[in-house]
């Protein structure tokens, strides 16, 4: 019956021996290059719990940004923003105001020394050697001078261009009609963003002739936004703060005009091009897109409205009293030339670019936030969707 059951060298060679020690208390061999190292497991899990605690960090943030967005949806008793109310243009108001406000505000040290290499290129060789020069002789507050106009000045142009310009597209679109206003959309951006502009430059002019002055004049002639609005109206009366609205107007219409239908192609031609529909995409994704979209319009602004930019801080600097402004454009053309008049502009391209960007993020999250979609090209009409 032997043959019915393993022999032991069978089992030996199958199981291993019990009996030999030898190889069970010897001790294990060194780790080769390649082989995996336990001792940086704890290392491994450290970074593991990093990013678990990051990513449950960003839910809790997304959590609390959505119950703040249906609060506030629900103060408006709706889950969505009806479009086109006046509670839809107060919140695109507050939108642009915060958007253009904020931002303008934050870049005060590049638009100091663009303005001043405006006035006189001969200052400084370059933006660096621009802000160690003020900081060494006006300190850190030179290099935020001119910043309270500024926030004053662009709070009150953001609010009026974001505003009317929403008001101004439904208004130009319910006049076209849904066919031509999808067909001449581009022709409908432009529109109504240079209707908004006008307006907005009013509320800006003023603010506009002390940052200048301010920020061109060493050292600066007045202590802040009102104190500068009382000496101008006192030595030139109300004109002497509209005596920049003309090459304003010129700056900032095909500025305006560009930003907007630049950015509502650009951000539609992008959707285009990704998967899915826009609604598909998160908040993130969409104030990228946002972003993305505004600081390539951005660059075609500057380009556009640079050399008005440039005539805007010449005349509110050196203008005289009761000189013509064709009179005062054509010194300073003459004083300055052609090439003159594109001072500064790698720093506008940058500063503007950021601005841009920054400006349509805002927004586009203000209004996400309030609950109505983000900007960024016209749906087709009804009966093309059905062909």
């Amino acid at each position: 019956m032997s043959h019915l059951f393993p022999s032991q060298h069978a089992l030996h060679q199958t199981f291993g021996s019990p009996l030999n020690q030898r190889a069970r208390i010897s001790p294990a061999s060194k780790p080769t290059p390649l082989q995996a190292r336990p001792e940086l497991y704890a290392a491994y899990s450290v970074v593991d719990d990093a990013k678990n605690k990051a990513q449950q960090l960003s839910s809790e943030a997304q959590k609390e940004f959505d119950k703040a967005s249906d609060a506030a949806k629900g103060a408006t008793g709706k889950k969505q923003l009806e479009l086109y109310t006046p509670t839809f243009y107060a919140a695109a108001t507050f939108g642009g105001l915060l958007a253009c406000g904020l931002t303008h505000t934050a870049v005060t040290p590049l638009d100091l020394v663009k303005c001043r290499r405006q006035v006189d290129s001969s200052l400084y060789k370059g933006n660096f050697q621009a802000w160690g020069l003020i900081l060494r002789q006006e300190g850190v507050r030179g290099i935020f001078t001119g910043w309270s106009p500024t926030l004053f000045g662009y709070s009150a142009q953001g609010a009026f261009k974001y505003g009317w310009y929403e008001y101004f597209k439904k208004k130009y679109s319910d006049l076209a009609g849904p066919e031509n206003a999808y067909k001449y959309k581009t022709i409908l951006y432009l529109s109504a963003s240079a209707s908004a502009e006008f307006l907005a430059d009013i509320a800006l002019c003023p603010f506009e002739a002390v940052k200048v002055r301010m920020q061109t004049t060493m050292p600066p002639p007045y202590k802040g936004t009102f104190d500068g609005i009382s000496k101008i109206t006192a030595a030139e009366g109300v004109g002497g703060l509209y005596k920049g609205l003309y090459p304003l107007w010129g700056r900032q219409i095909p500025y305006t005009m560009m930003k907007f239908a630049s950015f509502e192609t650009i951000v539609e031609k992008i959707y285009e091009r990704l998967p899915g529909k826009k609604s598909d995409y998160g908040k993130g994704a969409q104030t990228a897109v946002s972003f993305t979209g505004g600081y390539l319009a951005g660059i075609l602004c500057a380009i556009v409205s640079h050399p008005a930019d440039v005539l805007v801080s010449k005349l509110n600097a050196n203008r005289k009293p009761g000189e013509a402004f064709g009179a005062a454009v054509a010194r300073n053309y003459k004083d300055t030339g052609f090439m003159g008049l594109w001072n500064g502009l790698p720093v506008r391209i940058v500063m503007i670019g950021t601005l841009t960007g920054l400006q349509w993020m805002i927004y586009d999250y203000f209004k996400m936030f309030m609950g109505f979609p983000t900007t960024g090209g016209a749906a087709p009409p009804e009966n093309k969707k059905n062909l």
